[in-house]
């Protein structure tokens, strides 16, 4: 039955490509998978920032309590970042709150008494330390995504990635907030 030869080249291209079919697959599954690692990342580092924004808070409040709005901003803006899910939605509250921390900064700038705050510099430390865990963390989230949406748009591959639904994913990219230049007013 199989003795012919045009039968057994048949045979060997299915073969091929029933083999690059899963070869494409797996990339597809492994991008797939350290995206939502990535994601995770990003994640970790952003709830670091967010627990660590209260005692900012704290310590700010004891120097600087006519600056009540900026302070109740920030309180809010940090609910709004923690509530929000995935990279799309969080872009918005998180580059806002990027914002308001650097006007926390820039505030604390005008009290050298707070500057001088043993509690207040070590925890700006750890937040300049956290901001760049998050900034890596961000880019290799943004690298890996580059990655899933090449190979999810290149072709052949992207028959493959659309017969088994894979999709584009969304960048994490800088808001306004976080673009803006910070402005205190002390008047």
């Amino acid at each position: 039955m199989l003795q012919h030869p045009a039968a057994w080249l048949m045979i060997a291209v299915a073969g091929v490509i029933v083999g690059w079919v899963i070869a494409v697959y797996n990339r597809l599954v492994s991008l797939r998978v350290r995206a939502r690692n990535a994601w995770a990342d990003v994640d970790v580092q952003l709830k670091r920032r967010y627990d660590l924004v209260p005692n900012l808070v704290a310590v700010v409040q004891g120097y600087a309590s006519h600056e009540k709005s900026l302070l109740e901003d920030i309180a809010r803006l940090r609910s709004e970042a923690i509530a929000a899910d995935g990279p799309a939605v969080r872009e918005g509250p998180d580059g806002q709150l990027t914002g308001a921390l650097r006007s926390l900064f820039a505030l604390a700038e005008a009290y050298p008494e707070l500057r001088a705050d043993a509690s207040f510099r070590k925890l700006q430390e750890q937040l300049a330390d956290i901001e760049d865990n998050l900034q890596y963390a961000r880019r290799y989230y943004n690298a890996v995504v580059r990655d899933m949406n090449t190979a999810t748009e290149v072709f052949p591959q992207n028959i493959v990635a659309a017969v088994f639904g894979f999709r584009r994913l969304p960048y994490f990219q800088a808001g306004d907030e976080e673009r803006r230049a910070v402005e205190v007013d002390l008047g």
